[in-house]
């Protein structure tokens, strides 16, 4: 009787040392629903062996709004932020080959005009007025096409200067007229390497020089 006492004794020991949870499995973890591209998670609810989430939790994960109507509810979400965005255009740097075609044939049509002014004094032989009229429009819409042709910061900073060179040239023109209409002798100094046309020579030598070089550099000549 003893004996059986003591292994009862024993027995019920060894029991109370062993693990309160050793006959006992861990409960299985819920499994966790995310959104690929947005923050955050939650627990799938098991029912029946389908998974579901709240509605409310779902409008948190993807950071959407909810409202109702009678018997709907409307979940709206936020416009995409993962979008592929288109990647900004590379700097354009240097003169666009149309702008700097359009340039130089505008320093060619104001050499042409200013030629032609000067021939007519130094030789005493009047210029057409029509046909100083006709250059000037040729000049100025040969002017708007590089305008048009403006396509990078280079196109931009000279194009002032080719508006700069055209101005000179008209200021020379209107001079002659002026001169031309008082029927008065024109000493030919008036006009051949005088301050104006001195400008309009620098101006044009500049942008060559820059187009050369294929990049804008300032030309106070033209200014």
């Amino acid at each position: 009787m003893k004996m059986i006492l003591a292994v009862l004794v024993t027995v019920s020991t060894a029991l109370l040392t062993l693990p309160a949870n050793s006959d006992a499995q861990a409960p299985p973890k819920a499994p966790i629903f995310t959104i690929a591209g947005h923050t955050g998670e939650a627990q799938l609810l098991q029912v029946d062996g389908k998974s579901y989430i709240e509605i409310e939790t779902l409008a948190l994960l993807t950071q959407g709004t909810l409202s109702f109507k009678t018997n709907r509810t409307i979940l709206t979400l936020p416009s995409s932020g993962s979008e592929v965005q288109e990647p900004a255009p590379p700097v354009k740097v240097g003169f666009s080959t149309a702008f700097i075609q359009a340039g130089i044939e505008e320093m060619s049509l104001i050499r042409e005009w200013r030629i032609a002014i000067v021939n007519a004094v130094e030789s005493n032989s009047p210029a057409s007025i029509d046909w100083i009229a006709g250059r000037q429009r040729l000049t100025d819409k040969n002017l708007a096409l590089a305008s048009a042709a403006v396509s990078t910061d280079d196109d931009r900073s000279a194009y002032p200067l080719l508006t700069a060179e055209f101005n000179s040239m008209q200021k020379l023109s209107d001079a002659y007229l002026a001169k031309r209409k008082q029927a008065a002798f024109i000493s030919p100094d008036t006009f051949n390497n005088g301050p104006l046309e001195e400008q309009i020579l620098s101006c044009a030598r500049g942008f060559v020089v820059m187009a050369q070089s294929h990049e804008f550099q300032d030309q106070p000549a033209c200014h």
